[in-house]
């Protein structure tokens, strides 16, 4: 068996996350199929992260073994004929050791959010970006971001669906910069807990508006409490960015 590692781009707005889904259409279950497709084989897909239903992918780390001699180009070539009309590409594709694995050997991920500051419906970026049309004071966002950057319980921001067995995290970072009329949010740590990128950006956007003072995202952080939550950003503003690895570079 030899393990082939991709590097996966796609649109979640058609898929019920990326996770294999018993009600519904899944990035991992569409991979797999091409895959079987290609070779006859059954493979299982892993991945660096998991996504929600409409939560999209710039780099998605994944793997999976496959007993056929087949070299790596050619494989991403035959893989992405077999996804179209899919919004899914394989980007990059190649043999890893055998005990590489995508999600343990992970070190870090990387998430950007996307938020349309803007009163004019969106066309471009339709299910590609949240749609905010009260101006957003982006400056205040980053100030009241840095509350969050740690060690800390993030039992508020964490959804009451996470299988997490703590909800202790380290957020390594967490950004906000303006570009035009888009307002970003990067957020980068080891692992998230469910949902909590999204409603940290919820409470941030809060902040943005005017609703929320910038004091109020460290009081909701340290109240532990789900109901504490201000705001949980729709999951289509959400990418999935970068996986990190032993040997790379982690300041990039």
């Amino acid at each position: 068996m030899t393990r082939f590692a991709l590097t996966l781009e796609f649109d979640g707005t058609p898929f019920q996350g990326l996770q294999r889904q018993a009600h519904g259409p899944s990035v991992q279950q569409t991979v797999e199929e091409a895959a079987q497709a290609v070779t006859g084989e059954k493979v299982t897909l892993h991945s660096a992260g998991r996504t929600d239903t409409g939560v999209h992918a710039l780099a998605m780390r994944s793997h999976f073994d496959m007993g056929k001699e087949i070299a790596p180009f050619r494989l991403m070539e035959a893989l992405n004929a077999h996804l179209r009309p899919n919004p899914i590409a394989v980007t990059h594709c190649e043999i890893v050791p055998d005990d590489w694995h995508a999600r343990f050997s992970c070190l870090g991920r990387a998430y950007v959010y996307r938020i349309a500051n803007r009163r004019a419906p969106l066309t471009l970026d339709l299910n590609r970006a949240w749609q905010v049309p009260q101006e957003l004071d982006e400056k205040a966002m980053h100030r009241a971001a840095q509350a969050l950057v740690g060690l800390h319980d993030f039992t508020t921001f964490r959804s009451a669906h996470c299988q997490a067995e703590s909800p202790l995290k380290t957020l390594d970072r967490l950004d906000v910069e303006r570009i035009g009329e888009e307002v970003r949010i990067h957020a980068a740590a080891r692992s998230f807990l469910h949902h909590q990128v999204r409603s940290m950006v919820g409470c941030l956007a809060l902040v943005g508006m005017g609703r929320w003072r910038e004091e109020q995202l460290a009081e909701a952080l340290e109240a532990r409490d789900r109901q504490e939550l201000g705001l949980n950003a729709p999951p289509h503003g959400l990418y999935f960015v970068r996986a990190i690895y032993p040997g790379e570079d982690t300041t990039t």
